[in-house]
């Protein structure tokens, strides 16, 4: 039997991680984002900013059709 097949499983998990390289990416520089955002950052901003507010505004918009189909909205 090897050392390894005996050692504690802590030991044998720590042997078995540095074995392994730490993957890279094979296309250049990584970026964290699916898309560009350098080109304009003002517009990409603005877009977030709408999308934001259209998360917020539509479920209003519901609850406010709601409340005057039923008679109750001002």
């Amino acid at each position: 039997m090897s050392l390894v097949a005996r050692a504690p499983a802590f030991v044998r998990q720590q042997a078995l991680r540095s074995r392994i390289a730490p993957s890279r990416g094979a296309h250049g520089e990584y970026k964290h984002m699916p898309f560009k955002t350098e080109q304009s950052k003002p517009v990409f901003g603005a877009k977030v900013g709408v999308f934001l507010l259209a998360g917020f505004l539509v479920p209003a918009a519901a609850a406010s059709y709601q409340l005057k189909k039923a008679g109750a909205g001002a």
